[in-house]
């Protein structure tokens, strides 16, 4: 019989990383995929903490790929192959059935956040075809004993250890290892293996998803043209056009393919009369002119998928001698782009419990297990909170874009506090506010208050109502806001601005001169991820 250390269930990015950074560290590691590489995935767009995780990882285990590939310019320097978008922000449009967007000037519909500073600096969509193989193929370089077209059918958790079962082109196998981890995905291997309860009924958000990958979309700057200048090019962003049904998501890559599908509300799939994927393209296209003036002419790369229900959620992620990776624990939705960022901070807490462990009994013990899985149980109802709040807000613009302001609120305080505050635990620390004494509270209370207004049945409520949540959504965040959010002489246009950001100094914890000292650590240079090398595996590591 076979044996290793740690077997890895799952060659998507998360367990390829996983893996790598676990055989860095001197364990002896099998990857297992039941397919092969290349090959599809969705969860395309990155963001600035997503980043931030590429580089810290990239620097504490002599990953250069990926401090290169944490930003659009490096990685379009270094691997021109690897296929990528750019994403300089998040735009977001309100449309409404049978109408054309509405070009009223700085008084659209229409909300652009920037989320660098640049495009050379920017954030990046992943071509996940690409971006899995190439993380694969890096593992397998690192010494990942990688088997794909492997089909486990059994594993048994003992206080000795693991014993796994499987075939492998028809062939069957088995192998010994001390530890378990799924990166597979939703209904995963250990999700059915170990029976572990669905914890679903117990969270908030529901959606339908209707999806394929495009060529030849049009340019909002030709749908509608005129539109005021804003911080970025609205196309080169996550690109989101909300609507009654739910919203749609639309990602552009670099070689002119985009990425695009719809999330569907309860409600709103309720106005629908079918459930064929092309049918129910089609019909959501002749409700909303502008996006058919933007899709009417795509060419679709694959037949249309459609998905029910693409919530899901699990009772427990960690165990003895097991630990499963967030998408294979929770998935809530595509809105704010939480996916990689979620997966790549677990992908730095469990190199961080293994690097211990390795000092002493070569696995993490049961009270790092615990605390990895509170915390990914906190962390997948914080998202939920938030994102059933937007879709409860998605009844008026001006509701949605005061929710939309926690979110942005919660990733820039900590991105911004992660660059220039040196901090060893940092990767533990709550995402999306979690465990904040200021954010932590806000989505549940947002969305208490959003469900008074809408009366969960999409009621606009009235302008007071309105007005009196995005004035609490603006004081509530106001202890976190470094980046001038909730502002109404903004006009919904959001950039990168640094002279807020000094303005806010207080905020930080810091003078004026102590953050303008800190600032060559922002948006990825050198100096930031330097910051953060600490540990036995760190060395003085200056990509090149």
């Amino acid at each position: 019989m076979d044996s290793c250390e740690i077997a890895i269930v799952g060659s998507g990015f998360a367990g390829s990383l996983l893996a790598r950074v676990l055989r860095v560290l001197g364990y002896d590691v099998a990857l297992f995929e039941r397919g092969a590489h290349p090959r599809f995935a969705i969860g395309e767009s990155s963001t600035p903490l997503a980043n931030l995780s590429l580089e810290r990882l990239g620097f504490r285990y002599g990953l250069p790929d990926c401090h290169h590939m944490a930003t659009h310019g490096r990685w379009l320097a270094r691997y021109p192959e690897v296929r990528r978008g750019l994403k300089r922000g998040f735009t977001f449009y309100r449309h409404h059935p049978g109408e054309s967007f509405a070009n009223r000037g700085l008084q659209s519909e229409r909300l652009l956040v920037a989320a660098s500073p640049s495009d050379d600096l920017s954030d990046t969509h992943w071509l996940r075809a690409d971006v899995d193989h190439h993380f694969v193929r890096e593992a397998v370089a690192s010494g990942v004993d990688y088997r794909d077209h492997a089909d486990l059918t059994n594993v048994d958790v003992g206080f000795d250890g693991i014993r796994l079962r499987g075939e492998r082109n028809g062939i069957p196998f088995s192998l010994r290892a001390n530890f378990i981890v799924d990166a597979s995905g939703p209904g995963g291997f250990l999700a059915s293996q170990l029976a572990i309860p669905s914890g679903l009924g117990k969270t908030e958000t529901r959606a339908a998803l209707l999806f394929s990958h495009f060529d030849d979309v049009g340019l909002i700057a030709d749908a509608v043209p005129g539109l005021p200048r804003g911080p970025y090019v609205d196309d080169w962003a996550a690109v989101h056009h909300v609507i009654d049904e739910g919203w749609m998501y639309s990602l552009r890559f670099d070689h002119g393919t985009t990425s695009a599908g719809f999330l569907l509300s309860p409600r709103g799939m309720g106005t629908l009369e079918t459930r064929d994927g092309e049918t129910l393209w089609r019909a959501l296209l002749a409700r909303y002119p502008t996006i058919a003036a933007l899709f009417g002419d795509a060419r679709a790369l694959m037949p249309m998928a459609f998905r029910p229900l693409i919530q899901h959620r699990l009772t427990r992620a960690a165990g003895a001698r097991w630990a499963l990776m967030p998408h294979a624990f929770a998935f809530v939705d595509p809105l704010f782009s939480t996916g990689i960022a979620w997966s790549l901070r677990a992908v730095e807490r469990l190199g961080g419990l293994f690097e211990v462990a390795k000092r002493s009994a070569g696995m993490p013990d049961a009270t790092a297990l615990a605390r990895y899985e509170s915390l990914l149980a906190a962390e997948a109802d914080q998202i939920d909170r938030l994102v059933a709040g937007a879709y409860e807000s998605m009844a008026h613009f001006e509701l949605f874009t005061a929710q939309a302001m926690l979110y942005f609120a919660a990733v820039s305080y900590a991105e911004v506090s992660q660059r220039i505050i040196r901090d060893d635990a940092v990767a533990w620390k709550g995402f999306l506010g979690v465990g904040d004494t200021v954010l932590d509270a806000l989505p549940s209370e947002s969305l208490r208050r959003l469900r008074a207004i809408t009366r969960g049945e999409a009621d606009t409520g009235s302008v007071d109502a309105r007005r009196e949540f995005s004035e609490w959504i603006a004081q509530a965040i106001s202890p976190r806001n470094v980046a001038g959010l909730a502002d109404g002489e903004r006009n919904n246009l959001y950039p990168a601005d640094f002279d807020i950001l000094l303005a806010q100094h207080a905020l930080l914890g810091l003078t004026r001169d102590e953050l303008v000292a800190a600032l060559p650590g922002l948006r990825g240079t050198s100096g930031a991820a330097q910051g953060v090398m600490h540990g036995e595996n760190s060395s003085c590591l200056a990509f090149p």
